[in-house]
C-alpha cells in the first residue's frame, strides 16, 4: 500500500487545497518554536474536520538527538504535552527528528536519546525521522517502533520496517513549500482529534501500466500514450488494450497520485480529456522530463492521459503507476 501525504513547517496550505492535491495525511511539527512552526489545536481541528490525518514530529534543532538520554526525556515530556493540547489521542506515537547525516559512531548517543523518550512515552510510541542509516540502526537495536525515513542521506536505500517515507522535497501547494511523503504501512502513527487510525478510507486503489513495445516518436510532435500493458488493476480502472488512458474521473471525480517514467529524456505531461468533446484536452499538468509525480483530482467523467513532447526522433518506453481514491 501507499498513501500520499505532505509535511510542512511555517506555511499553511489549507485543507481545501491539500485535498484538491490528493493529500490524505499531513505531518506537522512540535517544538519550542514560537514563530508559527508548530501544530496548533485550531489547525488540528481544521484538518481533522476536513478528513485529513495528522502525524507529529518533534524537532527543536537538527542534531538535538545528540543530547542523549536526558535530552530525550525532556523533549518527550514537552512533545507529549503539546500533542495532547492539540487533541492527539494518548496512544499515538511521536516521531523525533535526526535531521542530519548521522554517522554510525553517533548512534549510541541517538539510541540513548530514544531511550529517554521511551521512558516517558513507552517504547511503542517512539518514532524516528532520519536517513536510512539511523533508522536501520535504531530498528535493529529495538529503540523505535515507528520509522519515518527521508530519502536524504539514504543512497537510494529504504528500510522496509519504516512506516513513512519522505521521498521528494521542494514542492508547492497553494503557495506553501512542502515535501512529499508516503505511508507504506496501514498504521503510520496517524490520528485525528480524538480518534486513532481509520479503516478503508485511507487505502487507495492501485494501477500499474506500460507498453508492450516502445512508441515511435518524432521531434516536436506531441503524442498521447496509449497504454496496452496492464500489470496491476484491482479496481478495474483500465481495460487492457482497449482503454488507453491512465484513469477516469468516475461519476464524482477521482483523487490521484501518478508516477510516470519516460525513457529517452523526452518531455511529457499529464492531461485531462473530455470524452464528450472528442477527447479534447480539458486540463493540463506541468511538463516533466524523464520522470515525474503528479497529484490532483480528475474531474467526473474525464479521462487522464500521458502526453509526450518528444525532444528528438526515436522511441520512448513509458510506464505509469497510479494510486487513486474515488470520491
Amino acid at each position: 500500500m501507499s498513501v500520499f501525504g505532505v509535511d510542512y513547517a511555517w506555511g499553511r496550505p489549507g485543507p481545501a487545497a491539500l485535498k484538491k492535491a490528493g493529500v490524505r495525511f499531513v505531518c506537522r511539527y512540535l517544538s519550542h518554536d514560537t514563530s508559527g512552526k508548530n501544530l496548533t489545536r485550531a489547525e488540528a481541528d481544521q484538518l481533522s474536520d476536513a478528513g485529513l490525518w495528522l502525524v507529529v514530529v518533534w524537532e527543536s534543532t537538527a542534531s538535538r538527538a545528540l543530547s542523549g538520554k536526558s535530552g530525550g526525556v525532556a523533549d518527550a515530556r514537552d512533545a507529549a504535552r503539546q500533542a495532547a493540547a492539540c487533541g492527539m489521542p494518548g496512544d499515538r506515537p511521536i516521531y523525533f527528528a535526526v535531521d542530519f547525516d548521522a554517522s554510525s559512531g553517533q548512534q549510541s548517543t541517538i539510541n540513548a536519546y530514544l531511550d529517554g523518550a521511551a521512558s516517558v512515552l513507552g517504547r511503542d510510541r517512539v518514532g524516528l525521522y532520519a536517513g536510512y542509516g539511523p533508522v536501520k540502526r535504531a530498528f535493529d537495536a529495538g529503540k523505535i517502533t515507528y520509522g519515518w525515513q527521508t530519502y536524504a542521506w539514504s543512497g537510494g536505500k529504504w528500510d522496509s520496517r519504516a512506516q513513512l517515507q519522505q521521498y521528494s522535497n521542494d514542492h508547492t501547494i497553494n503557495g506553501v513549500g512542502l515535501d512529499y511523503d508516503r505511508a507504506v504501512k496501514s498504521d503510520y502513527g496517524q490520528w485525528r482529534v480524538g480518534a486513532g487510525p481509520g479503516e478503508e478510507d485511507d487505502v487507495p486503489e492501485y494501477v500499474s501500466l506500460g507498453l508492450s513495445k516502445p512508441m515511435a516518436v518524432k521531434k516536436d510532435q506531441t503524442a498521447r500514450v496509449k497504454f496496452d500493458k496492464e500489470y496491476s488493476d484491482r479496481g478495474k480502472a483500465h481495460a487492457d488494450g482497449a482503454y488507453p488512458a491512465v484513469l477516469s474521473g468516475g461519476a464524482k471525480g477521482t483523487q490521484f497520485v501518478i508516477e510516470v517514467d519516460v525513457s529517452g529524456g523526452h518531455q511529457f505531461r499529464l492531461i485531462e480529456t473530455d470524452p464528450d468533446n472528442g477527447y479534447a484536452t480539458s486540463k493540463t499538468y506541468p511538463v516533466r522530463t524523464g520522470s515525474g509525480t503528479f497529484v490532483g483530482v480528475c474531474d467526473s467523467r474525464q479521462h487522464l492521459y500521458v502526453e509526450l513532447h518528444p525532444t528528438a526522433d526515436g522511441e520512448a518506453n513509458v510506464s505509469a503507476k497510479a494510486q487513486y481514491w474515488h470520491r
